[in-house]
């Protein structure tokens, strides 16, 4: 029992950072209709940016994380007139080979700046953690659950308590209609990106104390951010969170008691069975249309 708590706890921590980027993919979708297949590399930057500023130039922890977060905002903003914009009137096919362009982008312009080398990040924590009975609780992991919860608190807050937030499901919901009301759809595009940009920013910052951070891990990241997404129903919010918790869990206890080498196969079995069975995933619901 004192195992598979300690295996629940950690694969809690890791599947609130897959929900994180998920979260990123599903409020892109919403308000454009379009998978923006970049949204792991955005990790892959935040990652970087904390390595750089507070490894290399020795910027005092808590505020290279600020820094961070306000270059990944910038960072969105100009992912959504550089990438996005110029495509708003096409279809979703060139919006969508637009980002997976840019991903390409970032990934080898991130190795020609900073070499194949992987870097490390030191936790912010001096103790590595504590224990309560049989389960060793990180540090780290619960402060990523703890960033996870609290986002998806202001999630909660921004959609449904605000006014910018009404603002921003009327875009998703109908972009001409919501013009026609005089709602700004431009302007909340370029707020939903660097909303984005941001949380997969903080997904790198977390998830840098634990991983190695290195050129390719956005793309795995994303990877399964997107299995998340499916698996918890397209589009919906609590689907792309529920479905990231749920695949940390089973990539550790797949890892712990089947194989450590294929640990990332069983997000993507998962996947497949939802897609066989579901296919509308957890919280999404069945769509008809007319021959």
């Amino acid at each position: 029992m004192g195992t598979a708590l300690q295996l629940l706890f950690t694969g809690l921590g890791i599947g609130s950072i897959y929900a994180l980027v998920a979260l990123g993919f599903v409020l892109i979708f919403r308000a454009t209709n379009v998978v923006n297949f970049a949204q792991g590399d955005f990790a892959m930057l935040g990652a970087f940016s904390m390595v750089i500023l507070a490894v290399e130039l020795g910027v005092p922890y808590w505020l290279a994380i600020l820094i961070t977060i306000v270059i990944m905002g910038i960072f969105g903003a100009l992912f959504n007139l550089g990438v996005y914009y110029p495509l708003r009137n096409r279809s979703f096919l060139p919006v969508i080979i637009s980002t997976i362009g840019a991903s390409i982008l970032l990934e080898n312009g991130m190795l020609a700046a900073h070499g194949p080398q992987p870097e490390t990040l030191p936790s912010i924590f001096n103790s590595p953690g504590f224990n309560v009975g049989p389960v060793f609780f990180d540090c780290q992991y619960l402060v990523v659950l703890a960033v996870t919860l609290l986002m998806v608190g202001f999630q909660y807050l921004l959609f449904e308590r605000t006014l910018l937030g009404k603002k921003m499901q009327a875009t998703s919901q109908d972009k001409e209609m919501a013009s026609m009301l005089g709602i700004p759809v431009a302007l909340m595009i370029m707020i939903t990106f660097i909303y984005s940009s941001i949380l997969g920013g903080m997904a790198g910052i977390l998830v840098a104390p634990i991983l190695f951070v290195s050129v390719g891990m956005g793309s795995s990241i994303a990877l399964k951010a997107f299995a998340a997404t499916i698996i918890g129903g397209f589009g919906d919010v609590s689907g792309a969170i529920m479905g990231g918790l749920a695949l940390g869990v089973v990539e550790t206890f797949g890892a712990a008691y089947i194989s450590v080498p294929y640990k990332d196969a069983f997000a993507f079995l998962v996947l497949l069975v939802f897609l066989l069975f579901r296919p509308q995933g957890i919280f999404g619901e069945k769509v008809g249309e007319k021959a």
